[in-house]
């Protein structure tokens, strides 16, 4: 069976479901017998109704009641009673109106959803649904019954048709791992299950086989890294201590560490490839600036790349402050005046640290020497646009990149394998702890009454929403109606708002006025998940934080607490329900390590790699916080590598590695 085959070539797919399917991004065989089941139904192990208990149900009921209610903003939902002879039950689906038609009084169905309390009662919400007969009569030979994620018009049931076509090619599929056989009958085993046990052993396998590509594509990179050529930055030891003693702070012993490990990268003639990762408040700006001392003393240029004209400008002058006339700092952005006079100097090396935005990455912007490059916020960068920064040096540069997001161990290991990691795990002295509250949106007066007492206090506020506008069909909390409401409620004081649609030159006034204490509430998106550090802030409103990652939240929190005073985060739920599990980890703990591991388990790797790292992981199987599987994948890696295979041999291999390696080579 070839595994490249277009999807037209399985029966039952004509040119408009193909279109449906590439939509999807499924072209290929390969695409669609990867495409798994999300999830699996044993109808045998159906419940009475009056045995059932919250989460995970089956029952085998008659269905009466069924009412279609059209709601404000384009909501529709369909109720009905599900009954059988020990009780009934109440069944919701959301946005699926054909459900209304769908069922025949007086036959029974198999319903499989999720049972929960909603509002004092108990509910099943968007349950499959499956005329018994139908299943009866098949149950002798599928026991097990697969559920497929819909893509588009297409839905669980066309795919198990289009998987069932090509059953008994299958078992042609060749392994893609040497030496590790097995392949066809993992795939078999999860879209064609004997019971739940062989469906996930068949998932353990194709998960293996996923984190051997990312593996191996880290260790790759790794290799090739060593190959790089690039000159050496002899530290001037002497003089960092003499400048580090001149400071009117005392460093903490991690950034202290981060400092020494980036020094020793950059006296390498190997390119450093180091990530810098801190929690928010942590010092990373500092470690920087040190590393970007010591390669300017060493005859070297240094560049930071930020991702905000606002964020940026505040570096330039921070920098500019901590070195006095000991080196020349540039600020090159958007707005930059005179820019041909300040490239200049750039070229003709006149400008020792040149701190920018993407303007540093302009066909016109030049370097004499650039030794050092920075990126700060990296993963709001593209992997062409730091290319871009690296191939403004002769030789390729040191490349160290900085995130406030807190990795795993377990991502460390695995999607960062290529890169050097040092972490800032402590935070400078004086920094307040912010006192952290959920909220019920039905008892709001003390929170209040509490940021009326900081706006007395000439503090300021921030206030995120999740959404610009009332538009479409959510319920969700909105930066403009929220912001008018905030305008009348505290008359006396400035409330503005900002968000991700407006003009760059637009959010960038918006902020400054915030950092400079012109705005007393700032109403938002996440926009200000990271940027400009503003010590009077000293609240942070989050709506509807319950839809929310814990790794978002505790950045959104990380905007407070920056200066001498007391800070507090409200965190608003967006219903009277009692609160996440997310919330009430982000109420107790402020370490975002611990945080990060525990959304981590919650969320899966995929949103927050998207967070940390340009372009998709697309792990579509594997779970990284399984370490049993991230050490299978580890050891046969380690044994593809000592036996020699050549990956040019493999395609198909070889494909699925060169994907993750694009993300972070340095080349």
């Amino acid at each position: 069976m070839d595994l490249a085959s277009p999807v037209e070539e399985v029966k039952g797919i004509g040119p408009k479901t193909a279109e449906v399917l590439h939509k999807a991004g499924i072209f290929t065989l390969r695409d669609l017998v990867y495409h798994l089941p999300r999830d699996y139904e044993d109808f045998q192990q159906a419940q009475n109704i009056s045995d059932l208990k919250p989460g995970k149900v089956t029952v085998k009921a008659k269905v009466e009641n069924v009412r279609l209610r059209r709601m404000r903003r384009n909501l529709n939902l369909v109720e009905a009673t599900l009954r059988d002879k020990s009780g009934a039950i109440r069944a919701i689906w959301f946005n699926q109106p054909y459900r209304a038609k769908q069922f025949d009084a007086g036959k029974d169905y198999y319903f499989s959803g999720t049972m929960a309390l909603s509002h004092g009662y108990y509910q099943i919400s968007n349950p499959s649904a499956t005329l018994a007969d139908d299943y009866d009569a098949k149950a002798s030979t599928a026991k097990i019954q697969p559920v497929y994620p819909a893509r588009g018009s297409i839905k669980s049931q066309d795919f198990k048709k289009f998987i069932k076509t090509i059953d008994n090619n299958i078992a042609l599929i060749p392994d893609m791992i040497p030496n590790y056989p097995g392949r066809a009958d993992a795939l078999f085993n999860v879209h064609f299950p004997e019971t739940v046990d062989a469906a996930k052993k068949g998932r353990e396998y194709l998960a293996t086989e996923e984190l051997f590509s990312l593996l191996l594509a880290a260790r790759l990179n790794r290799e090739e890294n060593q190959k790089l050529h690039t000159q050496a930055i002899e530290g001037d030891m002497g003089a960092l201590k003499s400048f580090i003693e001149g400071l009117p702070f005392k460093l903490t012993n991690a950034q202290r560490r981060a400092t020494w490990e980036i020094i020793q990268d950059m006296e390498q003639e190997i390119p450093m490839n180091r990530l810098l990762q801190g929690d928010v408040g942590s010092g990373k700006t500092m470690v920087a600036a040190l590393s970007c001392f010591v390669a300017a003393r060493a005859g070297f240029q240094a560049a930071i790349m930020a991702p905000t004209e606002v964020l940026a400008t505040q570096h330039a002058e921070s920098l500019s402050k901590l070195f006095g006339n000991q080196l020349s700092v540039a600020l090159l952005t958007g707005s930059t005046k005179r820019k041909a006079e300040l490239k200049k100097h750039i070229k003709s090396g006149e400008a020792d640290l040149v701190v920018g935005t993407h303007a540093l990455i302009t066909d016109d912007t030049e370097f004499k020497n650039l030794g050092l490059a920075i990126i700060d916020e990296q993963h709001r960068f593209g992997v062409m646009q730091r290319q871009k920064l690296l191939a403004k040096a002769h030789t390729m540069p040191h490349l160290l990149s900085m995130t406030a997001t807190p990795i795993p161990r377990s991502l460390q290991l695995t999607i960062f394998g290529d890169l050097s990691v040092s972490i800032l795990d402590e935070l400078p002295a004086g920094r307040q702890p912010i006192t952290t509250k959920i909220v019920s949106p039905n008892s709001t007066k003390q929170m209040w009454d509490s940021i009326d007492a900081e706006l007395q206090k000439r503090h300021q506020a921030y206030y995120i929403c999740k959404k610009i506008d009332d538009k479409g069909a959510s319920e969700l909390s909105n930066v403009k109606k929220e912001s008018q409401k905030l305008a009348h409620q505290f008359p006396n004081y400035n409330v503005a708002f900002l968000h991700g649609k407006m003009k760059p030159a637009e959010k960038d006034e918006i902020m400054t006025m915030f950092a400079k204490g012109e705005i007393d509430i700032l109403v938002s998106t996440t926009v200000v998940e990271v940027g400009v550090n503003v010590p009077n802030a000293t609240v942070m409103v989050i709506a509807d934080a319950d839809q929310y990652g814990l790794s978002q939240l505790h950045q959104l929190r990380g905007r407070v607490g920056r200066g001498s005073d007391a800070s507090y985060c409200y965190l608003i739920n967006s219903n009277s329900d009692a609160p996440t599990r997310r919330l009430r980890e982000i109420e107790r703990s402020q370490d975002g390590f611990y945080l990060a591991e525990v959304d981590l388990k919650l969320r899966g790797p995929g949103e927050l790699y998207g967070s940390l790292q340009h372009g998709a992981l697309d792990l579509r199987i594997a779970t990284i916080t399984d370490t049993k599987l991230v050490h299978r994948a580890e050891a046969l890696v380690k044994q593809f590598r000592q036996t020699g295979y050549d990956l040019v041999e493999y395609k198909e291999l070889s494909d699925s590695v060169r994907k993750y390696q694009r993300l972070t080579t340095l080349n």
